[in-house]
């Protein structure tokens, strides 16, 4: 069910009253349209900042990064160092406490590996084992990682949907959710948000005929607002299984400018580095001379099949390879598969996009993991979490990012972040540092007379 004009009249005009008395006003709802599919059974699947932002609607981790990227309690009602090495989590309740930590020994278990394991490790036994002791979670590191509060904030840390998992919204129905009144960072202002999945082409139809007051992943221009660009997509291969050349071959081929520009979904970048250029700023290297053709060897390149800017991407590595002499059948897969496949090794090359964390030091971590080098995590995370200084701490992961770059099997293409279409009776939405939008801080406010236009 949608406003009706009188009722979004009364709502206008109490938030006017409202604004003018210097209030934030409740109620109403929001009418939010977007493209992605249905949820993934493992929410660490749901990564690509469109299900991220769902996701968090009704689940979300123990804290948030703000934009200023200092640590906001969400799920936790506190977070504290009672040691240096140890991390204190409180709860809502016993309850969440023992979901979250279900939901972590579940990334790091064998039933369903994650890259995102990584953001655990420094805790002792990389967080295999862990309990609660009533409504408390105490993290053990093996060795000083300041940086732990910041990673634990990463939306894939977040438990499933559950009776035990908390959001600032909970279901009322098919894409309904309401308000919960009992969210620890306050209620949401808005009463509910409508929910609704479709194509492109229905994005810019409901925008354009106002039946949308928000777009998810709307095609960038003028008129959108941009997260940070955060979700990396790579091009990862075994390295037993091609030619030890194979990098060479595949950074002569490409021109990043030119994949980003025109197979790519926008908001995007160029990424010529393991970490993203919102994390690492630095000119890329000229592209070296191509190596001897390989005369027709044969590989498999397995991708996302849910992602249309993965499949675009894979058949444009299948031309640009094709010169250097490789012959590449594309398979595309689910997430699901895709990611099994990467947990046991069992590919030749692969397209892999992960969304990582807005810190330099964890962003490395779960890059190194993804890129078969987690043997490396126990060398680089202390070298790093040595730093007391956070400056001092981000710089050195930023270094070791370059200087790590040769050894991991793993070839960085782009960054892409989210773009939203905003009505403008839409006030108070805002993007965290990890480049998703803070739908419980949006709030309904009167428009002047002449704003609210046809929409392009």
């Amino acid at each position: 069910m949608t406003l009706r004009p009188a009722l979004a009249s009364l709502l206008l005009l109490g938030a006017a009253s409202t604004l003018a008395a210097g209030r934030v006003p409740y109620g109403g709802q929001l009418r939010v349209v977007h493209t992605s599919s249905a949820e993934p059974e493992e929410p660490a699947l749901a990564d690509s900042p469109t299900e991220a932002t769902l996701h968090g609607l009704l689940s979300r981790p123990a804290c948030r990064l703000g934009p200023d990227g200092q640590t906001v309690p969400t799920l936790a009602r506190e977070l504290s160092r009672p040691s240096p090495q140890v991390v204190r989590l409180t709860l809502p309740s016993p309850e969440q406490a023992g979901a979250l930590a279900r939901a972590w020994m579940r990334l790091t278990r064998s039933e369903a590996p994650s890259p995102y394991r990584a953001l655990l490790y420094p805790v002792h036994g990389e967080a295999r084992q862990l309990s609660a002791s009533g409504d408390t979670l105490e993290l053990a590191l093996s060795f000083p990682w300041p940086d732990l509060e910041r990673a634990l904030c990463h939306p894939m840390l977040a438990p499933p949907r559950s009776p035990a998992a908390l959001g600032p919204f909970a279901p009322a129905g098919p894409g309904t959710v309401e308000a919960r009144l009992s969210w620890p960072e306050g209620r949401p202002y808005l009463d509910a948000l409508r929910l609704r999945a479709t194509d492109e082409r229905g994005l810019r139809r409901l925008w354009t005929s106002r039946e949308a007051e928000v777009v998810l992943g709307a095609m960038p221009d003028s008129s959108t607002v941009s997260g940070a660009a955060l979700y990396a997509t790579y091009l990862a291969w075994s390295p037993r299984r091609v030619p030890a050349n194979f990098r060479r071959a595949v950074e002569s081929a490409i021109d990043r400018e030119d994949l980003t520009r025109l197979f790519v979904r926008g908001p995007a970048v160029p990424m010529p580095h393991l970490l993203p250029p919102a994390l690492l700023s630095q000119p890329a290297a000229p592209s070296p001379a191509p190596p001897p053709s390989q005369s027709g060897r044969k590989v498999t390149l397995l991708y996302d099949s849910g992602s249309e800017d993965q499949r675009a991407v894979a058949e444009r590595l299948q031309v640009k390879l094709y010169e250097r002499g490789y012959v590449v059948a594309l398979e595309p897969l689910s997430r699901g598969e895709l990611r099994a496949r990467w947990a046991k090794g069992d590919y030749e090359l692969m397209l892999h996009s992960l969304l990582l964390p807005p810190v330099p030091g964890p962003a490395l971590a779960v890059v190194l993991d993804a890129g078969g080098r987690k043997d490396l995590l126990g060398v680089e995370l202390p070298r790093i979490g040595s730093q007391p200084d956070e400056a001092a701490r981000d710089e050195k992961a930023r270094a070791r990012a370059l200087a790590l770059a040769p050894s991991v099997p793993m070839l960085p293409l782009y960054a892409q972040g989210l773009a939203l279409k905003v009505a403008p009776e839409v006030a108070g939405l805002d993007f965290d540092a990890q480049g998703l939008p803070v739908l419980d801080g949006a709030f309904l406010q009167p428009v002047p007379t002449g704003v609210l236009g046809a929409r392009r």
